[in-house]
């Protein structure tokens, strides 16, 4: 097989991404998710990543940021997701590759932790620990333990807190 690229998205990667999310969701949400976060603040480009095989895009995973309310004052942490994978190339590594270097490239930014809503069993594997305990919940309707977290310095989630997504992720959860 030949060597997966990933690499930041470019403008010209857009309608890719856009097919990309719509094949692994078998929806528009994530998709449009995606072409909204772009216009926030919280949008990040070099964090925005699709993972290439054979000059063809076949996944993309973007960090986010968002605002954790914690009892010692507000501090910026980065939100993973939405991650995709073309259905027909799952299970080859593509998506522990974009975690990998999306994790790789958020360490040097100074943020203290990356928080995912889903699939935690999925998450657990990367070194994320359920966010419940570290106290950490979120304004998302989902259950505890479908929120994790992985400190990128250490002490970071200590004290707990919330984690507010944007409205944006609420047509999700």
């Amino acid at each position: 097989m030949q060597p997966i690229k990933v690499r930041a998205e470019t403008a010209d990667d857009f309608r890719a991404i856009d097919v990309v999310n719509l094949s692994a969701f078998q929806g528009e949400a994530e998709a449009q998710l995606v072409g909204e976060l772009r216009k926030t603040d919280g949008f990040i480009p070099d964090l925005s990543l699709v993972a290439e095989l054979n000059g063809r895009i076949v996944g993309h995973v973007v960090l986010s940021r968002v605002r954790l309310h914690a009892p010692g004052g507000d501090k910026d942490v980065l939100a993973l997701g939405p991650m995709s994978v073309v259905p027909s190339q799952s299970h080859r590594g593509i998506g522990s590759e974009l975690i990998e270097a999306a994790v790789a490239r958020a360490k040097p930014l100074c943020y203290g932790a990356i928080v995912v809503a889903g699939h935690p069993d999925y998450y657990l594997r990367f070194g994320f620990k359920p966010a419940k305990d570290w106290g950490v919940t979120t304004n998302l309707s989902i259950p505890d333990d479908a929120l994790t977290a992985m400190e990128l310095v250490d002490g970071t989630l200590s004290g707990g807190g919330e984690v507010e997504y944007p409205d944006l992720f609420k047509a999700l959860f």
